[in-house]
């Protein structure tokens, strides 16, 4: 599934009725195994109807209310019957069960990024709120490992979007010296 369409779906599950209104941040919390940044730039941007024309391919889906806010459009709201110019149902319009589980592809590795400043290191990871220090590189590894064992303990991993054995990826960030 493209990743438009399912940004539709999750819309149309979450969304308050009868308003059909619904916030960017439930949208992106709803959908964990998918990059943040892209999950927003695709609702308020590609498939927002009152948003600038910055890309080549939109969805007219949605409508941009309030700062962070928006209306999914009434032709694709679903089971509306409505029927797009050439006389064809909408397929994006199809009736979705309004809760209920949805099959999730586990994401197989936990990405942390690791920063250096004034002699200490810093690692912070992009999927689960894992933040941690230490004085080398070797240091930060081991206190990583620690930090996500205990966050992970009791958790239930399919809920993080995640693999029950998660690998671990770091990324080291550096300041460029171009001089």
């Amino acid at each position: 599934m493209k990743i438009h369409e399912e940004i539709l779906k999750t819309a149309r599950r979450v969304c308050s009725k009868p308003t059909w209104a619904f916030t960017l941040n439930e949208i992106v919390c709803a959908m964990p195994h998918r990059n943040e940044g892209s999950v927003r730039t695709h609702v308020s941007s590609r498939c927002c109807v009152n948003a600038p024309s910055n890309h080549l391919s939109r969805w007219p889906y949605f409508k941009r209310l309030d700062r962070g806010v928006y209306e999914i459009q009434k032709a694709y709201r679903g089971g509306t019957g409505q029927q797009a110019r050439n006389g064809e149902p909408l397929r994006v319009a199809e009736d979705f069960p309004e809760y209920g589980p949805e099959p999730l592809s586990l994401r197989p590795s936990i990405h942390a990024v690791v920063t250096e400043s004034e002699g200490l290191y810093t690692a912070e990871c992009l999927e689960v709120a894992v933040v941690t220090q230490g004085a080398s590189l070797d240091q930060i590894l081991i206190n990583l490992r620690e930090s996500l064992e205990l966050f992970m303990s009791g958790e239930d991993h399919n809920l993080l979007g995640l693999e029950p054995d998660p690998r671990l990826v770091l990324n080291f960030e550096t300041q460029a010296r171009l001089n």
